[in-house]
């Protein structure tokens, strides 16, 4: 009997561990980091110079629209961009290019690559680039405590036809990369 109830407490105290650490796990960045960006490839994708490592950064909660791909040794198109994919790509390297931000490790994608939250100062880059029209809100990666903030961003920049949305109905990147991928392969 005394077994069975140290048992029961156990349990229940691992349920409600499990069960409220789960929300500061989704709110929480895994850790954070600071550094020079050195790199803008696209509208969503920077690298880092963090005291002497390279971090390849993809912004958290944003997907923007893709930029050509060349071919380094042939110099022809590897792979088609979208519209608007290079005003976004300067979009992101005016705002950050050469300049000391932090980074908020939200994940490590398949990639190998940090999703980060990137900060300038005060400012959140990722939300900013929603607030421009130069990103969709990525729904199907945000976590609660972002979702509203950037969905709402992106809900008015399409409203105020910011950015990417002055098009009637501009294609979202992760669709055109699903079309891509079967027309290149």
């Amino acid at each position: 009997m005394i077994i069975r109830k140290f048992s029961v407490r156990l349990f229940f105290l691992f349920l409600f561990g499990l069960l409220s650490s789960f929300p500061a796990w989704a709110k929480e960045p895994i850790r954070s980091l600071s550094g020079i960006v050195v790199k803008v490839a696209d509208g969503g994708t920077i690298t880092v110079n963090s005291e002497g490592t390279k971090v390849k950064v993809r912004l958290y909660g944003i997907d923007a629209p893709e930029t050509e791909k060349s071919n380094r040794r042939t110099g022809g198109v590897r792979k088609p961009g979208q519209p608007y994919g290079e005003e976004a790509l300067r979009a992101l390297s005016d705002k950050v290019m050469g300049k000391q931000v932090r980074l908020d490790v939200m994940d490590i994608d398949e990639y190998k690559r940090a999703v980060c939250i990137v900060n300038l100062g005060e400012r959140n880059i990722n939300l900013e680039m929603v607030v421009e029209g130069w990103a969709w809100a990525y729904r199907q990666y945000l976590d609660r405590p972002y979702a509203s903030g950037y969905i709402r961003a992106e809900e008015q920049a399409r409203a105020a036809r910011r950015g990417l949305w002055v098009q009637s109905n501009p294609q979202p990147p992760w669709e055109f990369r699903k079309v891509q991928r079967v027309r290149w392969y």
